[in-house]
């Protein structure tokens, strides 16, 4: 399976929020860029980490648009 990102970020759904997958699993649903950040912090990227970065393509793919489409 080499090529595909471990992150999977969905398109917005009709009320705004983001399906967000780690390797498959469902890990919740965001509605803003922190939302994501928190849910990967949840799910062991950069634990402790303050900030992480969402713009890493070979980290996450988004899917309906990008970071900054929330609906």
């Amino acid at each position: 399976m080499s090529g595909h990102r471990p992150v999977i970020v969905y398109p917005p759904s009709s009320t705004g929020g983001r399906r967000v997958t780690v390797h498959g699993r469902i890990v919740g649903l965001a509605h803003g860029r922190g939302e994501v950040a928190s849910l990967l912090r949840q799910a062991g990227f950069a634990p402790g980490a303050d900030d992480i970065d969402l713009d890493q393509p070979e980290l996450i793919e988004w899917r309906g648009g990008d970071l900054d489409t929330w609906g």
